[in-house]
């Protein structure tokens, strides 16, 4: 009789080690042993040689409402599947029905759970109109995390919370033990050089990254996590463009405070000297890409230990939201879902970074970030048996090609990766087999923190 049902063998990649002559055995959905040399008898065992075995990732950051009839958790989970992402945590601006309530909660978790692929939690936000007053019916109902804004996109949809209210949200959110995520833009210093910009007749790629210039996003990083000081609430950036933004993040947390940062996979990859030049609207992202000494920079920072997350932001917006040739004109945001693994890997690889990052800031951290360390985030026994394997199969990537995303662009599009998406597993189920997404819409669970957290 087997042992297991399933024994997956490679080069085990862990939070701390990497166990070159690996395995993970699962077990009723579940990982039940992770050790080194031969694997054990399974009902079904594979041996991916050199691939890498890692903990499913999860997404911290993903919008899969933000236009209305495009993409939806169909095919947001789907290419989630198809990169080795088991969990995607979605944010609370979906176009028509801002998540501020224990309703809009209950009504977005009925509404995905049909439709989704992977596993997913909730962001909740407030209504301005309505204030804090919200935040515990909604933890109540689930979310995950909170999530507010500096700068205003949208009144309704995407709105500015002002420092008064965001002091109360985040009292507020302290009573809950969750964690208060911010876009970190501070709304007046962004408008005054957004027209600045506009008075200057700049229209073309350079304008978003001059109407967003460095101190805009580092004056709001100081606000919220001072915001966080004060009133005992764990304070997270979920975007953050500059070294320097992480550097104050570790200060803070020098003092004492919770004070995070997370990062796209953006900010590690592309660049506002070659990729915002080339792409135009394609790049245009909320902060702004900069130039690739930046880049570098915040891979140092990555290298430190200063990055808590890395998620992609992803938003498949349809291509004529993407193509103005006024730059200020085109939504922001980029879809990325597919290939951020990957995209992780070739970075760390091509700077000599230990791969056991992937694990944690993809995996272990997030798990921790939103409370779901009791059955996500790592290869050790009990937790669900969330598995990616990468295979060292070289890639160009084209999104029209791989025909997983609902949208057939990408700002990756061109990119060669050194390692691919063999395989993914949720709950010790297959759910893409290296070139189809086999989990059916349904196979994918609401998952949020215990009820007496």
């Amino acid at each position: 009789m087997a042992d297991f049902d399933l024994v997956l063998s490679g080069k085990v990649v862990l939070p701390d080690r990497i166990i070159e002559k690996g395995y993970v055995a699962v077990r009723d959905g579940l990982i039940a042993h992770v050790g080194e040399g031969p694997a054990p008898a399974a009902g079904e065992r594979q041996d991916f040689g050199q691939g890498l075995i890692l903990p499913g990732a999860i997404d911290a950051q993903v919008h899969s409402l933000s236009q209305k009839n495009q993409e939806d958790f169909i095919w947001s989970t789907n290419a989630a599947a198809a990169g080795g992402v088991t969990t995607i945590v979605d944010m609370p601006y979906d176009e028509g029905n801002l998540v501020c309530s224990a309703e809009a909660v209950k009504w977005k978790i009925d509404h995905a759970s049909p439709q989704a692929r992977v596993d997913f939690a909730l962001y909740g936000t407030i209504d301005p109109l309505e204030g804090a007053a919200r935040i515990a019916e909604q933890a109540e109902a689930g979310v995950a995390a909170f999530k507010f804004s500096t700068f205003g996109t949208d009144p309704k949809r995407f709105p500015r919370i002002t420092p008064p209210m965001l002091a109360d949200a985040f009292s507020e959110i302290a009573k809950t033990g969750l964690t208060a995520g911010v876009h970190n833009e501070d709304d007046e210093t962004v408008r005054i050089y957004m027209e600045r910009v506009k008075a200057s007749g700049i229209t073309d790629w350079r304008a978003h990254g001059l109407s967003r210039p460095p101190l805009s996003e580092l004056l709001a990083m100081h606000t919220i996590f001072e915001t966080g000081a004060q009133t005992g609430c764990p304070a997270h950036v979920v975007h953050c463009s500059l070294a320097r933004g992480y550097d104050i993040a570790a200060a803070y947390r020098l003092d004492g405070f919770e004070a995070t940062v997370e990062c796209c996979i953006h900010y590690l990859t592309l660049d506002e000297d070659n990729d915002v030049a080339r792409l135009g609207g394609k790049a245009k992202i909320n902060p702004p890409l900069r130039p690739r000494k930046e880049v570098e920079a915040v891979w140092d920072r990555v290298r430190n230990g200063l990055v808590w997350l890395v998620s992609t932001d992803h938003v498949a917006w349809s291509e004529n939201r993407k193509t103005n040739p006024d730059m200020l004109a085109n939504s922001s945001g980029v879809p990325g879902l597919e290939v951020m693994i990957p995209l992780f890997v070739k970075g760390a690889i091509e700077r000599d970074i230990s791969l056991t990052w992937a694990a944690r800031l993809m995996a272990e951290n997030p798990a921790k970030h939103f409370r779901l360390d009791h059955v996500k985030g790592a290869l050790k026994v009990g937790r669900d048996a969330d598995i990616t394997v990468l295979v060292p199969e070289e890639k160009v990537y084209s999104a029209s090609e791989s025909g997983h995303t609902v949208v057939d662009w990408s700002p990756y599009d061109g990119i060669r990766l050194p390692y691919t998406v063999g395989g993914t597993w949720l709950r010790g189920a297959l759910a893409f087999d290296g070139s189809r997404v086999t989990a059916k819409p349904g196979t994918g669970r609401f998952v949020r923190p215990p009820v007496n957290r």
